[in-house]
């Protein structure tokens, strides 16, 4: 079982940084995925990025692309847009192969022009 808490979202002005943690608490095994999930107010729910684990290997999404970085802990934001405001959730898969099966709570993410 892994229990995960986001935290440090807020709001911004277009261009600054912002830095979401994700607190993952039991044990998490090498063959785990890490993935971010956004969703804005009327769109359905998109991934960001993800991380393996064991691996270290990463994957975004076109649209954060060279502005996000994922790590253990961490979604570092930078160059923020507007169009990136949403709730942003962190979640595990155990496998690459299924699905998410553990989320945090979400934190909101608000980016001003």
């Amino acid at each position: 079982q892994v229990q995960l808490v986001e935290s440090g979202g807020g709001l911004v002005q277009a261009g600054d940084s912002l830095r979401l943690s994700c607190a993952a608490s039991g044990r998490m095994l090498s063959s785990y995925i890490m993935g971010w999930f956004r969703q804005a107010p009327g769109k359905e729910r998109e991934i960001v990025a993800t991380l393996s684990w064991g691996g270290g290997s990463t994957w975004y999404t076109d649209s954060v692309k060279g502005r996000f970085t994922i790590s253990r802990d961490n979604l570092q934001m930078n160059s923020l847009k507007p169009e990136d405001t949403a709730v942003y959730y962190c979640a595990v898969a155990v496998s690459a192969f299924s699905k998410y099966n553990y989320w945090g709570q979400g934190t909101q993410v608000t980016v001003s022009s």
